[in-house]
């Protein structure tokens, strides 16, 4: 049986004894950790200045995007359900990693939409 020290820490006799010497950093996502940026410089430059440099950034693609014929589509609304697929072809969509279901998901909608086409006559 299993004592309510040894549960919390190391299964080694003395190993959470070990570390209590050292210095523990603590970091929380909270806490805003200080960037390499020199804001104050960035503050000082002028339209002008940046503008220069984003002409002359051979990375800087320009904006031109007309956005006024864009239209909203709001995505149908998803229904939780229980599913059993083959395990290997689960796995295939896992592999990608995040997104598999809207993966699986796309799959289907496509099979779908072939399915709902009119067929042709010959």
């Amino acid at each position: 049986m299993r004592s309510a020290g040894r549960s919390a820490g190391s299964s080694r006799p003395g190993a959470r004894d070990a570390t209590s010497g050292r210095s523990i950093t603590i970091v929380s996502r909270d806490t805003p950790r200080k960037g390499k940026t020199d804001w104050a410089r960035v503050d000082a430059l002028t339209d002008e200045e940046i503008a220069e440099a984003v002409a002359n950034d051979p990375d800087a693609v320009p904006i031109d995007i007309d956005w006024s014929d864009a239209v909203l589509v709001v995505p149908p609304r998803k229904k939780a359900i229980s599913i059993r697929l083959d395990e290997d072809v689960l796995d295939f969509f896992r592999r990608d990693g995040e997104g598999y279901q809207r993966r699986i998901n796309a799959v289907l909608r496509s099979y779908m939409q072939q399915k709902s086409k009119p067929k042709k006559r010959a």
